[in-house]
């Protein structure tokens, strides 16, 4: 047989001498090779095995039969270990807050801006009139004034409620419409800040007990009106016959006649009250009917003081000139046209306001005369130039209002230099109390307002991104404005030569002789007679009742002040000047942050969009 591959298969073993040395050395290779591919099979046969019979038996897995599935033991053992590891991770930690008693954080705590606000807020709980609710909170007072009005045929239930102006027992509607305007703007820019202060529900109780009660002054449903009532009681000075003034008597025990005085011209008094129902609308936006309803009645009256015969509601009345004489109404038609722009959103109210050569100029506020830069309850031009300059900043409508708010805007900025010290526009005390009204007395009612003036100002630029503004070509920092407000406030509660808060209640030091009937007389359920409480009018000791909050007329032009009840130009407090005090507080408050609250106010306001421009005229060949 012979071999394919070249030799034979043959191989004689027997002949080993025949063979050549090549030959023995070449089967001596081939029997290397030979055992080299022995040991390769070998390894090749156990390589197989291993394919065949795969790896060598491990130890056995342990399972679970849990039913629904079949797990591992250790998978089991190691699931069980991550649940308690998250035990004792994560919900132990959660058990122990969940468990364990919560203690709240406390407040910050308020600053003396904040307890002030506190304070004079109450002011207005001790000058109700009517049938007082269960937590009027002054317990020294009780229902009053409950025949006011009893007589007359056309107001059902008569004029019952409302606010008593001063120390007195008379309810003037022009400075008590100016009291309920001034806290609805305080409630419109800050109530974030009342809300943290938890005064906020406080505020609008207070807002709609006036509110209320001017609703009651005129035919508030009718769309037509022809007369407004502007004042309950009456009395003429050095009277001798029982009145208001010559009867020092609670609130609660007057049986004298309390007249009741209607003006068919009421200009001044018709806008400044649609002003107040108008601005407390917006207040009460929350409350869909009773907005309305105010909007619908400042409406009616804001159209009978524009539309009906002009004419100043104290115009030759004697019970009314010695007190709160108008000046004026052209402050009051631009004050009213601005809050009856807000609340409805009609741009004849707009147009109204911003008529080139329109209020401003017939009441010659566009002159700068520096009292027409004092806000008080006779003169609304400042606050009215600052709420439509409010409308510039933030909405900028441009034409056809632009240059009317610009105006304003310009002549407000004029107004807070007026506040300046360095300007000398106004005489100041050594003590730093700017003297707005010539030194004549009961001074602090128009600083408190020129207070809130400059704060809300800073809090206007705040809110735009402007750093100041210019009083003539000197550059003045907002922050100028807020030290002067600052300051003039700091005084107000204490920061004086004699270290005395004119505000009753604030601080270690305030007047005990505060001018005030209901104050004075002790609550000793006796009734004194119209007379018979004049020995508390003239008693050398303190009040016995606390008139908390109430912010007397303040020290004289030398910062001296005597703490006498009978001389009210020093101790005698105002709803307007209360008023007053509350928004420059709230204004100044750091609690519940800073700034005004930016659209509240604009709510009703619909875009603006600026006017087509005429059609050109028809082509002529």
């Amino acid at each position: 047989m012979h071999n394919h591959w070249g030799g034979s298969f043959e191989i004689n073993s027997g002949d080993h001498q025949s063979l050549t040395e090549d030959e023995k050395s070449r089967n001596m290779e081939w029997d290397r090779a030979s055992v080299s591919h022995q040991q390769h099979y070998q390894h090749l046969d156990e390589t197989q095995q291993s394919w065949l019979l795969g790896p060598p038996e491990k130890k056995k897995k342990k399972y679970v039969d849990l039913g629904c599935v079949v797990c591992s033991t250790k998978a089991l053992k190691w699931t069980a270990y991550g649940i308690l590891i998250a035990f004792f991770l994560i919900g132990l930690p959660v058990m122990i807050v969940k468990l364990v008693p919560k203690h709240k954080e406390k407040p910050p705590v308020p600053d003396n801006y904040t307890l002030a606000l506190n304070k004079a807020l109450l002011f207005f709980n001790a000058q109700k009139s009517g049938r007082l609710p269960k937590d009027n909170k002054i317990p020294w007072r009780g229902d009053s004034g409950l025949q006011d009005g009893s007589t007359l045929t056309d107001v059902k239930g008569g004029l019952v409620g409302g606010y008593y102006d001063a120390g007195d027992n008379i309810k003037f509607h022009f400075p008590m419409s100016f009291a309920m305007t001034m806290l609805s703007w305080s409630v419109i820019e800050y109530e974030h800040k009342y809300r943290t202060i938890d005064e906020y529900n406080h505020v609008r109780e207070l807002i709609k007990w006036g509110t209320d009660y001017l609703l009651l002054t005129f035919n508030s449903s009718a769309t037509d009106i022809n007369k407004v009532y502007s004042q309950v009681g009456t009395a003429t000075n050095f009277s001798t016959t029982p009145d208001d003034h010559y009867c020092w008597t609670r609130p609660e025990d007057m049986d004298y006649p309390r007249q009741v005085l209607r003006a068919d011209t009421a200009s001044d008094l018709g806008s400044e009250m649609a002003a107040a129902l108008a601005a407390a609308s917006i207040v009460f936006r929350d409350d869909d009917l009773y907005s309305k309803k105010l909007v619908k009645a400042a409406t009616t009256v804001f159209a009978f003081a524009r539309d009906k015969n002009r004419g100043r509601y104290s115009n030759g009345n004697s019970f009314i000139e010695p007190f709160y004489n108008s000046t004026g109404y052209w402050d009051e038609f631009l004050w009213g046209s601005a809050w009856m722009y807000y609340a409805t959103g009609n741009v004849t109210y707009l147009r109204k306001a911003t008529a080139p050569g329109g209020f401003t100029k017939h009441g010659k506020a566009d002159r700068m005369i520096p009292d027409l830069s004092v806000l008080s309850w006779d003169n609304k031009f400042p606050a009215a130039m600052l709420l439509l300059t409010r409308m510039r900043m933030v909405l900028n409508p441009g034409y056809p209002y632009e240059e009317m708010l610009k105006s304003y805007h310009n002549l407000t900025g004029l107004t807070m230099c007026s506040y300046l010290q360095r300007y000398n526009v106004f005489n100041w005390t050594q003590g730093g109390l700017i003297l707005l009204d010539h030194g004549r007395g009961q001074n602090l009612q128009y600083v408190a307002n020129a207070a809130f003036l400059a704060s809300l100002f800073v809090d206007y630029m705040n809110v735009t991104g402007v750093p100041g503004w210019h009083c003539g070509p000197t550059f003045i920092p907002s922050q100028v404005l807020r030290d002067f407000a600052t300051s003039q406030m700091n005084y107000i509660l204490g920061a004086n030569p004699l270290n005395m808060s004119y505000v009753v209640g604030f601080g270690s030091k305030y007047p005990k002789h505060v001018h005030h009937r209901g104050a004075s007389i002790p609550h000793d359920k006796l009734k004194y007679s119209c007379t018979g409480g004049w020995k508390w009018r003239d008693s050398k000791n303190p009040n016995p009742n606390t008139i908390a909050g109430a912010m007397v007329g303040g020290p004289d032009k030398f910062d001296k002040f005597k703490d006498v009840r009978a001389n009210h130009t020093y101790t005698e407090p105002t709803l307007a000047g209360n008023a007053g005090l509350v928004a420059a507080l709230v204004s100044l408050t750091t609690s519940g942050g800073l700034g005004v609250d930016k659209n509240t106010i604009f709510t009703a306001v619909p875009p603006l969009y600026a006017p087509n421009p005429p059609p050109p005229p028809p082509w002529k060949p």
